[in-house]
């Protein structure tokens, strides 16, 4: 799914109602039904009192149809303008004018007096502004939007939460628990930075036209699992661990063998025929008795990797976890860049031995993919004031060096030197030790399996992530673990799988 420009949304809606020779009222009227068909599934107790608050806009034009559907369905709605300016659009107007007709409560607010007591209101719904917005909010939007934020009430925004810029940092915006998209995923949407001003993001659609969709360039997508389920490749009756790829898992260090065997076992369970774990002496018996179905190289030390040495011929490498920084090791990682030439994923101490010796970066074959979480991220490409720099910055990197950047965290993000891609799976749960170790195990896995690495770096996150989705009714999230996480990647294929 395309992410797009406020600029390319505008053109698709222009050119939706061009193409299907509709009006731009009837556009409006579709946007509102998508609304009120998500609204009254969420919310079907029609007890409840709601109140719109609009601006004087095709946003707030919205929010005047919503409350008219609503209030023609049974629902206690009032409505309210925010008069931030004296020049309404013509479908605005249009909607008041039919507000007043239908008798649903309705007030201008012009004046820190005219905002209304939100404390006899169980939810208000923010129409304010939409996408076009391009400057701060000041003046009486201000002070509505402060109360609003300061009220406690469940807040839904319409398209976006009033004031949420969608291409530079927001400082000030409505603090939505729900917003509910018109189609179009936007990225600020998707932003660590902006998650206090999104809350949960639900897409609908509005019926803008597929022509107009297509015809828009980006290089920012929305990772869906029909996309995940079209990149998955048929399992052959005639298949074998000998077809179904070989992945090796170097790292591990004494009190660190957990990494090596979390990964391994994720990447088996990933579906590669065969594992082999590279690490220290001390981690044989260890991952030997957790994990059988691995196979194990010893190094020479016992508590550390000294030399990376190996006479098999895997098909992919996951490099990094576990492995500590000592001298040794470090010295151990860089013989090991300057001979691999196979698919290979890097993460944890990997990432951090990389950032000592950035020079080593350039050892990297193309589309290596990196695995970090943001300090890991800042620590090899310096810090940056808001997710708008830390992706410019990200970019710039992935470029460089023709690699593959999986920033983890809330809807990862993944860069390579093309394209971004938004993850659109995974919850909190996620957020527990050991997580990253399995992402490098499946990641890996899918590259020994024959996945391009793009490819298989969205299946990976997109895999991963599904686990914790899938498991929301059965694992409270506080106590979700990484093992949690393997023993669901099943459940997930089986799920990406499902033709509906």
């Amino acid at each position: 799914m395309k992410i797009l420009s406020a600029e390319q949304i505008r053109e698709i809606d222009a050119k939706t109602i061009h193409y299907e020779g509709i009006s731009s009222l009837e556009l409006m009227k579709r946007a509102a039904g998508a609304f009120y068909d998500w609204f009254i599934k969420k919310y079907p107790d029609k007890n409840i009192s709601i109140l719109i608050l609009s601006g004087v806009g095709n946003n707030g034009g919205d929010g005047l149809m919503v409350a008219r559907m609503l209030h023609k369905a049974g629902y206690r709605v009032h409505t309210s303008v925010v008069e931030y300016s004296e020049k309404y659009t013509e479908d605005c107007a249009h909607n008041v004018r039919r507000v007043k007709a239908e008798n649903i409560p309705f007030n201008r607010i012009t004046t820190k007096e005219d905002i209304p007591d939100f404390s006899k209101y169980d939810i208000l719904i923010d129409a304010l502004f939409g996408t076009g917005l391009s400057r701060e909010i000041t003046g009486i939007a201000a002070e509505v939007i402060q109360k609003m934020n300061e009220s406690g009430k469940t807040i839904v925004s319409i398209d976006l939460p009033s004031g949420l810029f969608l291409d530079k940092k927001t400082t000030f915006a409505v603090k939505a628990d729900e917003t509910v998209t018109f189609q179009i995923p936007k990225l600020a949407l998707y932003l660590p930075d902006n998650y206090r001003f999104v809350g949960n993001v639900t897409i609908v659609s509005i019926g803008l036209s597929e022509k107009a969709i297509a015809e828009a360039s980006t290089k920012q997508f929305l990772i869906e699992k029909k996309d995940i389920r079209e990149l998955l490749k048929p399992l052959s009756k005639f298949a074998h661990k000998g077809t179904q790829g070989h992945a090796l898992i170097i790292g591990g260090s004494l009190g660190k063998t957990g990494a090596v065997c979390l990964a391994s076992k994720a990447a088996l369970k990933t579906g590669c025929g065969l594992v082999t774990a590279y690490l220290p002496q001390c981690g044989t018996q260890v991952i030997q008795t957790y994990f059988p179905e691995a196979m194990a190289i010893e190094d020479k030390k016992f508590e550390h990797i000294s030399d990376i040495d190996f006479e098999l011929h895997p098909d992919a490498v996951g490099i990094g976890i576990g492995i500590g920084k000592q001298e040794e090791t470090q010295q151990a990682f860089y013989r090991f860049l300057q001979k691999n030439k196979l698919p290979t994923v890097i993460d944890a101490d990997g990432l951090n031995i990389l950032s000592l010796h950035p020079e080593w970066l350039s050892l990297l074959s193309p589309k290596t993919i990196l695995t970090p979480h943001p300090k890991e991220l800042s620590r090899l490409i310096g810090e940056w004031c808001d997710d708008y720099e830390k992706i410019e910055r990200t970019i710039a990197f992935a470029q460089k060096y023709h690699l593959i950047v999986v920033i983890k965290g809330a809807h990862s993000l993944i860069i390579d030197s093309e394209n971004l891609y938004v993850n659109d799976s995974g919850t909190p749960a996620l957020a527990t030790a050991g997580s990253g170790d399995v992402l490098t195990g499946i990641i890996t896995s899918l590259l020994a399996q024959g996945y391009e690495p793009i490819h298989a770096a969205k299946i990976g996150v997109y895999l991963h992530g599904l686990t914790a989705n899938l498991t929301q009714k059965t694992i409270h999230p506080r106590s979700f673990v990484a093992s949690d996480i393997i023993d669901n990647i099943g459940n997930a294929y089986f799920n990406i799988e499902k033709s509906n």
